[in-house]
């Protein structure tokens, strides 16, 4: 059991691309594992790469009681009606804020065997989906705030 240590707000892999995975073999295998066990843990609803210091668009989610991964993705759709809750990340500990997101995603992507996936939410899970493809893209959820909730959020952020 691998649990990787999370990369914080500041390391240049958070703001960066995370590159394509071209290969599904064993590496990839491994990263997956690596993230599916770093992210079963209470209080964790996402993980990317990026996140534990890999350039590979691969994130693993924790949602209520669901686990998974998934490879590649790309947001497909993105519902009008949207949801205005606290977000928090694991790599800007202690930090969180409102954060609008659409209230359903749907993003498409791969297995670790290269098998197509599909996975569709709303409420936490599309927020979820749309946070972690957030990362791939080299974005964290505090660019997403606007006005006193993005002046709030970054004070904590220079005071802690």
């Amino acid at each position: 059991m691998t649990i990787r240590p999370i990369r914080e707000l500041g390391d240049p892999v958070l703001r960066t691309p995370a590159d394509e995975v071209r290969a599904f073999d064993r590496e990839l295998a491994a990263l997956v594992r690596d993230l599916l066990e770093t992210v079963d843990h209470p209080g964790r609803a996402g993980l990317a790469a990026p996140q534990i210091g890999v350039s590979a668009r691969v994130f693993s989610y924790n949602v209520d009681g669901e686990i998974g991964h998934l490879v590649n993705p790309r947001v497909v759709e993105l519902s009008e009606e949207t949801q205005d809750g606290d977000e928090g990340c694991l790599s800007i500990p202690g930090i969180w804020a409102p954060t609008v997101r659409a209230m359903s995603a749907v993003v498409e992507g791969f297995d670790v065997h290269g098998e197509p996936l599909r996975l569709s939410g709303t409420g936490l899970m599309a927020r979820c989906l749309q946070h972690e493809v957030d990362h791939l893209d080299g974005r964290v959820f505090l660019d997403r705030l606007a006005g006193e909730a993005r002046k709030a959020a970054l004070r904590a952020l220079r005071d802690r």
